[in-house]
């Protein structure tokens, strides 16, 4: 079975304008392009993929504000809720993102979904891409905590996959969550810039089907819940 991959970064929600959203987007899709071709254009999600192939968009923050003053993307109390697709049917990527909750109790997210198998998922789906794309999305939106991992993977070490309690293939922490303690081989980890630190645990893909994975990603886990830093986002 062909193990499904996901980024996301998650924040305690924070009132924004759409302005604000709309430059934060900008970024992403930004550095997104300057990844891989496969990220360099975006399409509306629909109800058809004709209907979203004829609303392709330039991702400018001009642009994007005039989207999300839709009413379709208004979830109510200042929140957006928007969702774009790359337009590739056989190299599919989607991105998903909320944000301007009103209370901290929300969580804010913005989730990119790869292909899963094909030439382009062999591109995205390594160290030497995932790393600068985690890279931009915490820079693009300030998240508390981030990850890239299977959605397999996710399900296995986390009962209830709250966001911000387990370690995935690639993990973000922010600075204020602590001080991320020594780390056991392979892991390495990369700061990322005065924002926080990203934690690699295998240079190879991380896949459930491989018990050293499976192990490493708790053992990493059970070492930063025991330094304070794996906790539920809106704690």
């Amino acid at each position: 079975m062909t193990e499904t991959y996901y980024a996301g970064v998650y924040w305690p929600g924070r009132p924004e304008s759409l302005e604000a959203c709309a430059r934060c987007a900008e970024r992403l899709f930004q550095q997104l392009a300057a990844l891989d071709p496969s990220l360099a254009n975006w399409f509306e999600q629909a109800t058809s993929r004709e209907a979203a192939l004829n609303a392709r968009f330039t991702p400018d923050a001009g642009t994007l504000l005039r989207l999300f003053q839709k009413q379709k993307y208004q979830q109510g109390g200042g929140e957006l809720a928007f969702s774009a697709w790359n337009g590739r049917p056989d190299d599919s990527s989607v991105i998903n993102f909320a944000c301007g909750s009103p209370t901290l109790d929300t969580v804010d997210l913005c989730v990119l979904t790869p292909p899963s198998k094909g030439l382009v998922a062999e591109r995205l789906l390594s160290v030497s891409t995932l790393t600068p794309m985690l890279r931009a999305m915490v820079l693009a939106w300030e998240p508390t905590w981030g990850v890239f991992t299977s959605d397999s993977h996710r399900d296995e070490v986390s009962e209830f996959a709250d966001v911000g309690t387990f370690v995935g293939w690639i993990t973000y922490l922010a600075h204020h969550r602590g001080t991320v303690p020594p780390l056991p081989a392979p892991v390495r980890i990369e700061p990322v810039e005065d924002r926080g630190t990203l934690i690699i645990l295998t240079p190879e893909r991380l896949t459930v089907s491989n018990p050293e994975h499976v192990a490493l990603a708790r053992h990493v886990g059970e070492l930063l819940t025991t330094a304070g830093l794996l906790r539920p986002v809106t704690s």
